[in-house]
């Protein structure tokens, strides 16, 4: 089966012509211009240890007498063989340029040429491609895609909050809005959490779906309004953690399907809400586990061993990504950890994979993954501006410090990045973007360090320079000390779709002591103040606020917290 990556950031189809030309054909209003020229790198036979692949170019500015064609491997590929083109390779990089009989290339025009390679592991599609030197498959912003940066075939936007406004929930404001000082971030939007299968209807008499995007409806005007939704009800859910434990039995994945996923899929699909920018975080805390807390690691947990044998996280996530991606105006983004959990060696390309065998299962494909989120109710520092991977003090490496212990990445940013190149060397999609839930991140206040701490060993370096202030990385629970973070924005940076508060600041982790409820929410000890810890936080203290409510319950002390430790300060 041949695989494809088409320009489908530039929504742009190539129509084949004659001669191995190639038409450009630009639908819904989308200016051909805005793209300066697309590439459809095509995978035809891959036989494990080689492959062939045809490339077609689309030239879509001034005509050109000659050309060139870059890109670059992920892996180990090395062409052997090539026609129509003059091609080299230098390490990874690959340059394909005319011939003397096809260098003519006319505005609109296409070329076509072909190679043949081999290679070992795997055999990814690359991810960029430039024309002599301009990149390909992007929109440069001059044209289409209602400021969202051109779109795909099903209408979608490169990035939904692109030239959006978003939702900013109601229910949230009002209780950010009744803290003494809260109507300076009343205003800002948040994530609506649908943890299990009566939110979507409303709880309690609040609110429910239909009504969260009636109100996104009003909200939005003439313009346009992104909508932010967390999907979390798998079955046997967060099996590393009791705080958050879900409604469903590990086994439960046909409710899951039917009576969670399904209504949610009916609601967002009616044709009311189709001009809405309806963004969906798909499954927190849940893949990442398979990796992390099964089989013979220390952090296991039977819990975690449980649904990796079972396959249920799989498989939920994948029919979540399958409906959910079936609705044009849906963009589902997956949760994919943060640093602190998924940067080191052992952890990083495991969980890529882990999260590309789920967005490939039970009908879905890595088309109906738009991006991924990153940091989502933790608190790892956006950038730590005082210390990089790559310092050393006293000729030690800041990776054998106490805080880092060997990690590739010190902050989320880092991590989002890189961990974006990761997956699209598996196979997604090139024009992934990622979130960074920075709601809890900016660790402001008195104690923010101005500096790099002191030279006298490489930890007294780092605890002393680091704004993130926990304990241990691995500490998850309501932290102490904790600061609101940057505040929500579209394209922030590179490879970065939005800073997001999908956690919404003011809402506990969870309970700092057992409270018995009917909502299916247990006691972690990870919530508690006084608890010692355990492998997955290094044995370390909690470092929780006390008196804590259950997880999602308003949690006044800390909001004002937050608030006093905001960076940028409020």
């Amino acid at each position: 089966m041949s695989r494809t990556r088409t320009a489908i950031l530039a929504a742009l189809a190539l129509v084949a012509g004659t001669a191995g030309t190639a038409t450009a054909v630009v639908p819904g209003g989308v200016s051909a211009a805005a793209v300066p020229c697309t590439v459809d790198y095509k995978v035809q036979n891959d036989w494990g240890t080689g492959f062939t692949a045809a490339v077609t170019v689309t030239n879509n500015s001034a005509t050109k007498s000659s050309w060139a064609v870059k890109w670059s491997y992920a892996g180990n590929q090395k062409v052997t063989n090539y026609w129509n083109t003059k091609l080299t390779q230098s390490g990874t990089a690959v340059t394909a340029a005319n011939e003397t009989y096809n260098g003519s290339l006319a505005t609109g025009g296409s070329v076509s040429f072909g190679f043949q390679g081999s290679y070992s592991g795997t055999n990814a599609i690359p991810a960029t491609f430039t024309l002599d030197g301009v990149t390909c498959n992007v929109d440069d912003g001059s044209g289409g895609g209602g400021g969202g940066g051109g779109t795909d075939p099903s209408g979608r936007v490169d990035n939904p909050y692109a030239g959006a406004k978003v939702y900013v929930n109601p229910e949230w404001s009002a209780h950010a809005a009744a803290e003494p000082g809260g109507s300076r971030v009343s205003n800002q939007p948040t994530g609506v959490w649908l943890d299990r299968i009566a939110a979507i209807n409303g709880v309690g008499g609040g609110m429910g779906l239909r009504a969260h995007l009636d109100a996104a409806l009003q909200q939005k005007g003439s313009g346009e309004e992104v909508i932010q939704l967390v999907i979390y009800d798998l079955p046997g859910r967060d099996c590393s953690a009791l705080a958050s434990n879900g409604e469903l039995g590990p086994t439960e994945i046909d409710k899951y399907k039917t009576q969670f996923i399904d209504p949610i899929a009916a609601i967002l699909a009616d044709s009311k809400y189709s001009s809405l920018r309806i963004v969906t975080t798909v499954e927190l805390d849940s893949l990442p586990n398979l990796v992390t807390n099964t089989g013979s690691r220390s952090t296991a947990t039977p819990a975690c061993d449980t649904m990796l044998a079972n396959g249920n996280y799989v498989k939920g996530v994948g029919y979540a990504l399958a409906k959910l991606g079936a609705i044009p105006n849906v963009y589902n983004y997956i949760d994919a950890g943060h640093h602190g959990w998924l940067g080191w060696d052992d952890n990083f390309a495991p969980s890529a994979n882990v999260l590309k065998q789920a967005a490939t299962s039970e009908g879905a494909t890595v088309d109906d993954v738009q991006g991924f989120i990153t940091n989502t109710a933790n608190y790892s520092a956006l950038k730590e501006n005082n210390f990089t991977i790559n310092d050393t003090v006293n000729g030690t490496s800041v990776r054998q410090s106490k805080w880092v212990d060997w990690n590739r990445y010190v902050d989320e940013l880092s991590y989002a990045q890189a961990f974006r190149n990761e997956l699209v060397s598996v196979g997604f999609n090139s024009g992934i973007g990622m979130l960074i839930d920075t709601s809890r991140n900016g660790w402001g206040g008195t104690a923010r360090p101005a500096g790099p701490g002191p030279t006298t060993s490489v930890d007294a370096y780092i605890d002393g320079g680091r704004y993130d202030r926990r304990i241990h990385v691995g500490n998850w629970c309501n932290q102490s000390g904790a600061g609101l973070g940057e505040r929500p924005q579209a394209n922030p940076a590179t490879g970065i779709d939005a800073y997001v508060w999908m956690k919404p600041p003011g809402e506990s982790d969870g309970s700092s002591s057992a409270i018995p409820n009917d909502e299916s929410k247990g006691f972690d000890r990870m919530c508690d103040p006084t608890y010692t810890g355990n492998p997955r936080n290094g044995n370390s203290m909690s470092g929780a606020l006390p008196n804590a409510p259950l997880s999602g319950h308003w949690f006044s002390a800390q909001f004002q917290q937050l608030m006093q430790n905001a960076y940028p300060p409020l």
